[in-house]
Formats: C-alpha cells, sequence, structure tokens
C-alpha cells in the first residue's frame, strides 16, 4: 500500500514515527458516468472559469476561501497554510484515554492504518498497540490531515494500530423532529424483542457480500450479450399486513430458532385464509373423496336394506303355495302305501304347512307396512 501521510504519535515524552496507509477500497462499490441519452457518449466536467468562460488547466486551479454566506472568496497558497501555528500538521497529539463505548459512532469518519515508520519506531509501536488491546482503551487525540484538523481516535485492530477521524461535536446534528412522541410498551413485547436478538447469532463477515453490484453486474453483462435483463425474483416477505406486535416478534423467534422462514410463512398462511377452509369441506362432500361421501354411502346402505328384505319375503310367499301343491300330490300318491308312509306324509304335509303359516305373517307385516 502506498503510504498517504507520514508524522508522529506524540505520547507523553514518547514519540512514535509513523506513515499513513489507506483502511478502506471504495473501488469496489458501483459507480456509474455520467452520459447523454440521445447518443450514449459520455459527458466530460471541464474547469470552467466564470469571469472569462475558458477552461483552466490543472496546474492554475488553486484554493480560496469563502465564509458562509458571504460572496467573498479570499486565496489562500499552500505557503499559508504550512507557516499557521499547527502543531498538529505533523505530529498525532494523544489527549486522553476513554472507553470504547463513550465514542458516538456517528463521529467515526474516515480509516487510516498506522505502521511504524522505520527500525526505531517498532518497538513504542508495539507498547502502545499491546497497552491499548490489553487495557482494552482507545486514545483519543487530534490531528491535522489534507489541509483541516479534526479529532482522532486510535485502536488495536488485527495486530496493527487503527487511526479513525472523528467529526467535531459541532458536526452532529440533534435528532429533533425525528424522534417519535411517547410510546407505551408492554413487558412482553420487550421480552420478546430481547429474546429475539439473541437467537439471531453472530454475525459472519465472510457471508456478507454487495448484492446490489453483483446484481449490476449480471444486468450489464446481459445487456452487453444483447439479451434481456432477468426478472426480478418474487420478495420472500409475506404480503399481508401484520398488525399485532406481539404476534410477529413470536413468529419471528420461531423462524429464527430453527423453523426458518418457510415455516412462517407457512403458519401466516394457515391463519389467513378462514373462507378456504370452508371451501376445502365442500370439496371433501363430492362424490369419491371425503368423510361426507363415506356418510351417504351409510345412508344408501340403510335404504337399500329394508328394500332387498321386502324382495325376500315376496319370494318366500311366492314360494309357499308351490310348497305346498307339491305336498298334496306326494300325500295322494303315498296314500295306497302302509300306515307307516302315511303317518311320514302327514308328518311332512304339517311341517310343511307350518312353514307356510309363518311366512304368511311375514307378509301382512310388510303388506302393513
Amino acid at each position: 500500500m502506498r503510504s498517504i501521510w507520514n508524522g508522529s504519535i506524540s505520547f507523553g515524552l514518547v514519540t512514535i514515527p509513523v506513515k499513513t496507509y489507506s483502511a478502506t477500497d471504495r473501488t469496489s462499490s458501483v459507480s456509474f458516468v455520467r452520459i447523454h441519452e440521445k447518443d450514449g457518449a459520455q459527458i466530460q466536467y471541464r474547469k470552467i472559469c466564470e469571469l472569462d468562460g475558458k477552461e483552466v488547466p490543472n496546474e492554475e486551479v488553486g484554493k480560496g476561501y469563502q465564509a458562509p454566506g458571504d460572496e467573498t472568496i479570499v486565496p489562500i497558497t499552500d505557503d499559508d497554510l504550512s507557516q499557521l501555528p499547527m502543531p498538529t500538521a505533523k505530529t498525532l497529539s494523544i489527549l486522553s484515554f476513554a472507553d470504547p463505548g463513550e465514542i458516538d459512532p456517528l463521529q467515526l469518519d474516515k480509516a487510516y492504518y498506522l505502521g511504524p515508520n522505520g527500525a526505531s519506531a517498532i518497538k513504542p509501536y508495539t507498547l502502545l498497540r499491546e497497552a491499548l488491546e490489553h487495557h482494552q482503551r482507545v486514545a483519543v487525540g487530534k490531528v491535522a490531515m489534507r489541509g483541516r484538523e479534526s479529532l482522532a481516535m486510535l485502536r488495536a485492530h488485527d495486530g496493527a494500530i487503527v487511526m479513525h477521524t472523528l467529526l467535531w461535536p459541532d458536526q452532529i446534528r440533534p435528532a429533533t423532529g425525528v424522534v417519535p412522541d411517547d410510546v407505551e410498551l408492554r413487558e412482553n413485547e420487550l421480552t420478546l424483542a430481547e429474546t429475539l436478538m439473541d437467537s439471531l447469532g453472530e454475525l459472519d463477515p465472510e457471508e456478507l457480500h454487495d448484492d446490489y453490484r453483483e446484481a449490476v453486474e449480471e444486468l450489464v453483462a446481459a445487456k452487453l450479450e444483447g439479451e434481456e435483463p432477468a426478472a426480478p425474483s418474487a420478495s420472500g416477505a409475506s404480503g399481508a399486513r401484520v398488525l399485532d406486535l406481539t404476534a410477529a416478534l413470536e413468529k419471528s423467534l420461531r423462524a429464527a430458532r430453527g423453523g426458518g422462514e418457510g415455516d412462517a410463512q407457512e403458519e401466516s398462511a394457515s391463519v389467513t385464509p378462514i373462507r378456504g377452509r370452508k371451501t376445502t369441506k365442500k370439496s371433501e362432500a363430492a362424490p369419491g373423496g371425503g368423510k361426507r361421501s363415506g356418510t351417504a354411502t351409510k345412508k344408501a346402505a340403510k335404504k337399500t336394506a329394508p328394500a332387498a328384505a321386502k324382495k325376500t319375503a315376496a319370494k318366500k310367499t311366492a314360494a309357499a303355495p308351490k310348497a305346498a301343491a307339491t305336498a298334496k300330490k306326494t300325500t295322494s300318491s303315498r296314500g295306497t302305501t302302509g300306515g307307516t308312509s302315511k303317518q311320514t306324509a302327514s308328518k311332512k304335509t304339517a311341517s310343511k304347512s307350518t312353514a307356510k303359516k309363518a311366512p304368511a305373517k311375514k307378509t301382512g307385516r310388510q303388506s302393513s307396512a
């Protein structure tokens, strides 16, 4: 990495020469150029003088100071800035050490790595880094970089000392007009929210990536190949508005504990479609499916049973006269034989006549029914 500022850290009577390197890289983020929509040509920005209307080359561009609300511009040269009585121009003076929680994240501006500049700076550099890490403190001081002085915070990170430039307290805008009015919260809602926070687990930095940049790259690749951009996929979030905050927290907690987003969607789907349930029951009553079709079959069976009984009784009634006639013929034909044959025939005739009377009673009941 290329050093962007060389100076020193003033730690009491200890001076630590350091080199400053940029800790962040914004080149990977999405950036667009301005074009002329009519022909697609890129639009150039030129430095034009307001007096003569001519373009000004970079070597003739200087600095000037314009006070807020004043149209007067005062030219400022690099020599003027170098003669300012600014002890922080080349030295980061540590003013105090504080707990990291005392620094408002709103003040964090830019981040830089500080490395030792020279062999003599290695030991004091390591001493300061270890002291910050072991004592769990951050150093707060002032430094002047790139023509301006700002607050700075030093902390130990990944074996190095990191410097964060801080905004001045008067550069932080108040939250007036942003904070809502007093809202009453129930104790169980706060408990559920805290439980949900604990159940979401720790953040894995390796899983973080820029989805927007990947989508733009796919869009550009599709346009270069002359293809239509892919349609956006449907969002996994439910479209229904959740009005009950407690219910929403409970569902989120169940999903975070392992149910997953799919289970949360199934729960919301099972609660919402009340009419769908009635429709399902009606569909079950259709022929060939469900409990109601089985009930109808049982009723049909009950209706069929009496009809079958009537047919059976009718057959028995019709068969009775035939049996009696056969019995008479048998008796007359056997009358010429011995007494034993007559007794036998009379017994058979009596039993058959008894059988003939029994169906007659059943027939009477059926006819009355």
